[in-house]
């Protein structure tokens, strides 16, 4: 990206655009395209063909590929084209594609930039950021093989990305005689499984592209087939082009080198801006002039679409990383809650109720998975139902957020509309998503302001509210550790309830069981009915097994952290066995549960718990006179409630 950490200068005569600078350098347009499919399809000897049938090889590069392709390559004494991509030594020595190689060819009519993209389960994730700025797909299908799942999930992805121009190389044609009925089988499987994913043109070309028939040269071993070659399909396929005219600006970076200069980082994502345009922050509506246009090495007039440039204004106003600027007279929507189709790409589970860090265009934002409504189901394209994502599953999910994010579906917008997930605890990237729309209740659904608050309810009891959340193993103490806290408090006069797991699970939660998805849920539920208790002015006690440290952070954060007191009751397994007050770790081992935490479904040890409650060591009394004293200091009473 073209922005610079100091202040740029103007030159003595700005340039018109970055598309007019542009444009002196070369005259062709650029197609970005990708090329997926099914491992070993044969993705990195296709580009590999076009690259060395475009004279895009040099010499030292020829005499390394014939180096390789004795110690790497498959093909005995012949080059192996596939190693011109895959760079990786673990590539080469595994021959899969593990990252997105891009690379840059030209040919007499166009340039192009080409991603190849793994075929492997394992990184479908990488396919799917390839797909993202693409505007064409190539996807390959083994002639001897068929249509395979990873084929299909591959094409959803592609349409669910957006990309409207698909090619279906059928390659190895070579290794089947070259037969016209092999390709006709394939041609008709393919159209009939993608006539719902809305592709506005597929064309089915039979090649080898280790031998270059139809790659960049008609074949004469396959004269039944007159349609285009590879090469004559790019050159002649739309590049994606958004229509918008209204303008959106994502701010990436606020950059002030020295009092002297400020200016607004990012890159034009759709529309034109131009110097004096009036632009409106959308999330404060505040406005300004936009002063100078600057990039890299020149000032410039104007910047349309993909441009990387720094904008300064005329007036000194509040905008910060993640606002977006748009134009007044065409303004951009917020939401906070939406629909959107999420491709899982984690091995841990998507669970409903689960809260994620959602990035959309430069924003960032609190998600939460509030209903997985169906998964797809890969080879038929039927809807299932679901209460979790597995890795490379498609679903269609509802999320909130925990603020307003500027948005817009996804099939408007590539940038409004696209966003990843984030795990809290590890930071991976989990799932990429492409909103649908947005909920109803996020425009009919508003906070109301109440005349009785928190702090007049702590007023009248006499104490400040908070809650007191008590975690471990079944057997640990918990709930007996509770009860006794809230005895010493209720003495002392302050106002207290416990929400106990096995209570609640008698009616709130009476729904729920024990899956992973179920616990997560469970403890969503419990933390609202915390916060809305502390809302009433009571010190609350919950005693949960909360066994993921996701749902406790969640909680935590929900409640607030200053109104939120973890206590670790550390019970080593052993001694929550011998105790076994309901007999559960018996049935478990009996095989009669079948996710008893602890023994087959996993506790997270809290990390860093505000208390640590030693259950098997240190008496009841004490960890109660410990806890009290910390209670009674955070929380004093008023008004002589409590004595």
């Amino acid at each position: 990206m073209a922005i610079s950490r100091t202040a740029p200068r103007p030159p003595e005569q700005p340039i018109d655009s970055i598309e007019a600078f542009l444009a002196r350098q070369d005259k062709q347009d650029l197609l970005r395209f990708i090329t997926c499919g099914s491992v070993d399809d044969g993705k990195s000897t296709l580009i590999g063909r076009l690259l060395w049938d475009a004279q895009q090889v040099f010499e030292d590069q020829i005499a390394a590929l014939r180096a390789d392709s004795i110690r790497f390559g498959t093909q005995g004494d012949d080059m192996d084209f596939a190693l011109l991509v895959d760079g990786l030594s673990a590539e080469r020595e595994q021959g899969i594609t593990i990252d997105v190689a891009y690379r840059f060819f030209m040919s007499a009519r166009r340039r192009f930039i080409v991603a190849d993209t793994p075929g492997h389960e394992q990184y479908t994730r990488n396919m799917a950021t390839g797909a993202s700025t693409a505007d064409l797909a190539v996807l390959l299908v083994d002639a001897r093989k068929g249509l395979l799942s990873q084929t299909r999930r591959h094409a959803c992805i592609v349409s669910l990305m957006g990309l409207k121009q698909v090619v279906l190389a059928i390659n190895k044609m070579d290794l089947t005689g070259y037969r016209q009925d092999v390709y006709r089988n394939i041609q008709t499987s393919f159209d009939s499984f993608a006539k719902p994913l809305g592709f506005s043109s597929v064309t089915a070309i039979p090649m080898s592209a280790l031998h270059g028939e139809n790659v960049t040269r008609r074949s004469t071993l396959m004269p039944w087939y007159t349609g285009p070659t590879l090469i004559g399909c790019l050159e002649t396929a739309q590049p994606f082009r958004e229509t918008n005219d209204r303008l959106v600006f994502p701010v990436q970076w606020v950059n002030r080198p020295d009092a002297n200069f400020r200016g607004l980082c990012g890159t034009v994502a759709e529309g034109e801006l131009k110097c004096g345009d009036t632009i409106r922050v959308v999330a404060s509506g505040q406005q300004a002039k936009v002063a100078q246009i600057v990039t890299m090495n020149a000032s410039v007039n104007a910047a349309t679409r993909s441009n990387p440039v720094t904008v300064c204004l005329d007036r000194e106003i509040d905008v910060s990383r993640g606002d977006v600027l748009a134009f007044p007279d065409s303004p951009l929507e917020t939401t906070d809650q939406f629909e959107a189709t999420i491709v899982w790409m984690s091995n841990e589970p998507g669970l409903n109720g689960r809260s994620y860090e959602i990035k959309l265009a430069t924003q960032w934002g609190i998600a939460s998975l509030t209903a997985i409504k169906y998964r797809l189901d890969i080879d038929t394209l039927a809807k299932q139902a679901a209460r979790s994502m597995a890795l490379n599953d498609i679903a269609v999910c509802n999320l909130a957020i925990n603020r307003p994010l500027v948005f817009d579906a996804y099939e408007r917008s590539r940038t409004l509309g696209s966003f990843i997930l984030v795990d809290r605890q590890s930071h991976a990237t989990v799932a990429a998503g492409m909103i649908r729309h947005s909920l109803r209740r996020a425009q009919n659904i508003h906070r109301q302001d109440l005349t009785i608050t928190r702090s007049r309810r702590e007023h009248l009891n006499g104490h400040r509210a908070r809650v007191i959340w008590f975690t471990g193993l079944s057997g640990s103490g918990k709930s007996t550790l509770a009860n006794a806290l809230e005895c010493a408090l209720h003495d002392r006069g302050l106002r207290t309830y416990i929400l106990d797991g096995d209570n609640i699970r008698q009616g709130l939660n009476k729904d729920l069981g024990f899956t992973d998805a179920d616990r997560v849920e469970n403890i969503r539920r419990i933390a609202e009915v915390a916060r809305l208790m502390m809302d009433a002015g009571l010190i609350v006690l919950t005693a949960f097994i909360s066994p993921f440290r996701r749902e406790r952070e969640m909680a935590r954060e929900l409640i607030g952290h200053e109104n939120f007191l973890e206590v670790y009751v550390n019970t080593p397994l052993e001694i929550c066995e011998k105790r076994d007050p309901k007999g559960l770790y018996r049935k478990a081992r009996d095989g009669k549960i079948p996710n008893m935490t602890g023994l087959n479904s996993a506790y997270e040890t809290p990390e860093h718990p505000d208390c640590i409650a030693d259950g098997a060591n240190e008496s009841l009394q004490d960890v109660v006179d410990t806890l009290l004293t910390r209670v009674l200091a955070e929380a004093p009473a008023k008004n002589g409630a409590a004595h």
